[in-house]
């Protein structure tokens, strides 16, 4: 046990690289669930980063995510006020090398360092947070001890999306037992058993000693071990993110640390935490973890619902109206509509997965595409026109770039815009126009200090995102 002046602060890790396709269609591969404010006011990712800001208990965090997800990382965070180092996976692996990743980063800082891997897209009512404080501050004193901590949750139903732990021999520290068995997804009949049996629901997060974790991976999973290992030192610096190195990262076996070390390892250690928590997976899960209205509906949006109970409804961009249903997910987005069977919500994978297989676009991409630069909004389309919402950010320029078959409307609806057309500038405001025929050369960008705002009407026999021919390095 350190002395009490000595207690390292807690470096987070926060895992947001995941896809989140049992929520379609609001979270898709393009806009996956953690960045979504689906129970609240924020996004998951940003509820998580809340209740690891307190700097006398916590260190900045490290966030593992996909590199197709760094911009939304950078500016939620930057949204809260905070600082983070966001480190890029090259690819989806699971969760095991990129907690093996995050913890060699957090240990090249300081090889004593406390860590707390933390989901991205699990929920704690802000009424708990100092609950869950003071149980991280518990396993912060059990991890220095030379366990692997995780939070058990007592269950108030026998969930089947949930894994289990069996508690064994208590130890020192109060809530605290030793982890004997961990249960991933059984059926409902063997959950409501383990319900009555004492197990615990495992919320996933863990808390380690940065030398324990390494030890374990070491004896557990060398060959994953060693891929993170490479792929930290050849990580590069790419625009204030840290880009893993591509070819190593991609040895490591795809498996979660889960099976790959908890389930495994004899300092598993389970503290029983007594704050309110969901793992927003599905849309039963948000149903749960919803403030409801007196009929048991959770909704969101423009909604409107008459003799309908124990519902929840997403509406995104239109009003949405129920009458006389009970038990059902209506979930609506410009170019999508779903409408399911609460008890059969983890089968809007299968759907998701099918619609892919037809090769459905919007299986994994929203009409709203988040760039680099900005927001690029699709608002309607036809066989020889498509209109768009441009909104570019203070500073940013679309690429210099050329169209063969369409030719381009554009109206400033707010904000400064310089246009550049066949290398002749021009400055336009709120409510001016420009024509740029196809066959020219151009470049949109923003010289002011607030969000650009263009509606955009291509016209043309080909309208193909490929026709393009790019003059510089630039995204869009």
């Amino acid at each position: 046990m350190f002395p009490s002046q000595a207690i390292p602060r807690i470096v987070p890790l926060i895992l947001a690289g995941g896809s989140g396709t049992r929520l379609w269609p609001v979270s898709r591969d393009g806009m996956p669930k953690q960045f979504l404010p689906l129970v609240g006011n924020r996004s998951t990712f940003q509820q998580a980063l809340a209740r690891v800001s307190d700097p006398e208990l916590f260190e900045p965090p490290i966030v593992m995510t996909h590199e197709a997800f760094r911009f939304f990382v950078r500016e939620q965070t930057e949204q809260m006020g905070l600082k983070a180092t966001i480190v890029l996976e090259p690819e989806r692996r699971d969760t095991a090398p990129a907690v093996a990743a995050g913890m060699l980063i957090a240990e090249r800082r300081d090889p004593n360092a406390v860590v707390m891997m933390v989901a991205a897209d699990h929920v704690i009512p802000e009424q708990d947070i100092e609950t869950f404080k003071g149980a991280v501050r518990s396993a912060r004193e059990a991890a220095i001890e030379g366990h692997i901590v995780t939070f058990g949750i007592k269950p108030s139903e026998p969930k089947t999306n949930y894994g289990y732990i069996r508690c064994g021999e208590p130890l020192n520290e109060p809530g605290a037992f030793k982890a004997t068995a961990f249960i991933e997804k059984p059926d409902a009949a063997s959950a409501a058993r383990y319900i009555g049996e004492g197990y615990l629901w495992n919320c996933g997060n863990l808390v380690f000693r940065t030398e324990v974790m390494r030890g374990e991976l070491l004896h557990l999973a060398p060959k994953l071990l060693a891929a993170a290992e490479d792929s930290v030192t050849s990580a590069e610096d790419d625009l204030g993110f840290l880009r893993l190195g591509h070819e190593a990262f991609a040895e490591a076996p795809r498996i979660s640390i889960s099976y790959a070390v908890l389930e495994r390892t004899k300092t598993a250690v389970v503290l029983e935490g007594n704050f309110r928590w969901a793992d927003i997976g599905s849309w039963d899960s948000i149903l749960a973890a919803s403030a409801r209205d007196k009929d048991g509906n959770a909704v969101s949006g423009d909604v409107a619902l008459l003799d309908s109970r124990n519902c929840v409804v997403h509406a995104a961009g239109r009003l949405t109206a129920l009458i006389g249903v009970k038990d059902v997910v209506v979930a609506t987005t410009p170019d999508a509509v779903l409408v399911a069977d609460i008890h059969h919500a983890d089968d809007v994978r299968t759907l998701v997965n099918r619609l892919a297989d037809a090769g459905r676009v919007e299986a994994h991409q929203h009409r709203r595409l988040y760039k680099p630069w900005g927001i690029l909004d699709l608002l309607d389309q036809g066989e020889r026109f498509q209109v768009r919402r441009i909104v570019l950010r203070p500073g940013a320029a679309l690429s210099m770039q050329m169209h063969l078959h369409r030719a381009e409307h554009w109206v400033v609806v707010s904000g400064v815009a310089r246009i550049t057309i066949d290398g002749q500038d021009s400055v336009l405001h709120e409510n001016q126009s420009a024509f740029i025929p196809a066959g020219t050369v151009h470049r949109l960008a923003n010289p002011g200090r607030i969000p650009l705002e263009v509606i955009e009407v291509q016209t043309g026999s080909y309208l193909g995102e490929d026709d393009v021919t790019r003059y510089d390095t630039a995204e869009g």
